[in-house]
C-alpha cells in the first residue's frame, strides 16, 4: 500500500481594508504673550550708567545720552518700562480623523461566500 498527500484548495480568504474619515472637534487652550513698552521721560544727570532692573512684572531699561556741556555729563533721558501680558483663549477646531476597518471574506471552493463566515474585523 502506498499513501500520497496532495494539496487541495477548498477555499480562499480575502482581507481588505476600508478607510473612513470622520470630523472630530479638538479643544485646546492657546496662550498668547504680548509686550507693552511705555516710554517714561526722566532727564536726570548720573555719574555711572544705571543697571537694567525689575519692578514687579516690569523690566526697566535706562536709555542714556551723553551731552556736551562745558564738561561731559551722563543723563538718563528716559526709561523703557516693559511689561509682559499673557492671555489665554479656548479654541475648538474641527479636524478630520481617519480610521481603517478590515473586512474578511471566506470564499469556498465553489467561489461563494457563506453568509455565516463573512465578518468585519475592527
Amino acid at each position: 500500500m502506498r499513501v500520497d498527500k496532495k494539496d487541495v484548495v477548498t477555499g480562499k480568504v480575502v482581507v481588505r481594508t476600508v478607510s473612513e474619515t470622520t470630523e472630530q472637534i479638538v479643544r485646546e487652550r492657546l496662550e498668547q504673550e504680548a509686550v507693552e513698552v511705555t516710554r517714561v521721560p526722566i532727564e536726570v544727570e548720573v555719574q555711572t550708567p544705571p543697571q537694567t532692573r525689575r519692578d514687579g512684572d516690569t523690566l526697566i531699561v535706562p536709555v542714556l545720552e551723553e551731552r556736551l556741556v562745558i564738561e561731559k555729563r551722563l543723563f538718563v533721558v528716559e526709561e523703557l518700562h516693559i511689561r509682559r501680558r499673557v492671555s489665554q483663549d479656548d479654541v475648538e477646531v474641527t479636524v478630520p480623523v481617519r480610521k481603517q476597518r478590515a473586512i474578511v471574506e471566506c470564499i469556498d471552493e465553489h467561489g461563494t461566500t457563506p453568509e455565516h463566515v463573512q465578518r468585519d474585523a475592527k
